[in-house]
């Protein structure tokens, strides 16, 4: 699967199961939202917080999931291609970066 289908499999399932998109400023919240379920699962299960016996059995990917399918919602509904803009990222990130990483010793 690459962005592009993504986003096209995003746009068709919103013409057949929803009503339409909801506006930009709806999806944004529902992003954050989304983060802060992957952020808690996170934070309980790798991070230092014990884990709740409610938050035992939610999943990780799926989570994960739910914000890719906001982040190709939003792409869609403001004209991004994100396949292109992704491209572009990990050019600009494999020039800028290539030995920086390399020469950090906090990563030795």
């Amino acid at each position: 699967m690459n962005l592009k289908n993504a986003q096209l499999d995003v746009d068709n399932w919103i013409k057949e199961h929803g009503v339409r998109y909801f506006n930009e400023l709806t999806n944004m919240a529902q992003l954050t939202e989304e983060v802060g379920e992957v952020a808690r699962i996170i934070a309980r299960r790798y991070g230092e917080q014990s884990e709740k016996e409610s938050d035992k059995n939610k999943d990780l990917g799926e989570e994960l999931a739910d914000v890719v399918f906001v982040v190709l919602c939003l792409a869609n509904q403001t004209g991004i291609d994100l396949q292109a803009a992704f491209d572009k990222k990990m050019d600009l990130k494999s020039r800028r970066d290539h030995d920086r990483h390399h020469n950090n010793d906090k990563l030795k």
